[in-house]
C-alpha cells in the first residue's frame, strides 16, 4: 500500500476527485522512467478528467548522478507553479541534465531564475525530495518506475497498453 496517502504537498495533475489515481515513483535520469514518460502522457490524454496523476521523486543517486539535482529542479520550479512544465522538459531532455541546462530551462519557462537558483539549494526542498524517497521505501519501492493505482502497488507491465488497461479496469468498477 501507498504510504503516506496523497497530500497537498504532492505534485498532482488531474482532478482531485478522479475515480482513478496513478502514482509514479520515478527518477529523472532512469532510462525506464524515460520510456514510461510518453506512455503516461498518452494515458493522461486518453483518461482526461478521469485520472489524477501524482509524481513522487525516487532519485537513485548511486546509478544516476544527476537524478537528485533534476528532482530539486522540478521542486524549485513547483515553487513558481511550474512543476509539470519542468518535469516535461527534463524528461524530454533526459540525456542533458547539467546544472547549466536546468537553469537555462528555468529561463525558457519564464521563471524567476534567481529565485529558482536559490530554491535549488533550499534544505526544505531537499527534505521534500528525500521524504518522497523515504516514503517510497516505506511503500515497498525498490526501483523505478514503480506505480500505484488507487494506493495499491501495480506490479504489471507499464509498457504498451497494459497500464492503461489496468487503469480502465479500476475505473469501470
Amino acid at each position: 500500500m501507498l504510504k503516506p496517502p496523497i497530500t497537498i504537498i504532492d505534485n498532482a495533475s488531474g482532478p482531485d476527485d478522479a475515480l482513478v489515481t496513478l502514482v509514479e515513483y520515478g527518477d529523472y535520469e532512469c532510462p525506464n522512467c524515460g520510456q514510461a514518460y510518453p506512455i503516461i502522457k498518452t494515458i493522461q490524454q486518453q483518461m482526461k478528467g478521469r485520472l489524477r496523476f501524482v509524481f513522487r521523486n525516487f532519485p537513485l543517486q548511486e546509478l544516476h548522478p544527476h537524478a537528485l539535482v533534476a528532482a530539486m529542479a522540478t521542486e524549485a520550479a513547483a515553487q513558481q507553479g511550474a512543476f509539470w512544465p519542468m518535469h516535461d522538459i527534463i524528461f524530454d531532455n533526459q540525456e542533458q541534465l547539467s546544472d547549466a541546462n536546468l537553469i537555462r530551462w528555468a529561463g525558457q519557462l519564464h521563471l524567476d531564475v534567481a529565485a529558482f537558483k536559490t530554491a535549488m539549494n533550499n534544505d526544505a526542498l531537499l527534505k521534500k525530495v528525500e521524504g518522497d524517497r523515504e516514503n517510497g521505501i516505506r511503500s515497498g519501492v525498490n526501483g523505478t518506475p514503480t506505480f500505484f493505482i488507487n494506493n495499491t502497488r501495480y506490479d504489471g507491465s507499464w509498457e504498451g497498453d497494459h497500464l492503461l488497461h489496468a487503469l480502465n479496469k479500476v475505473h469501470s468498477k
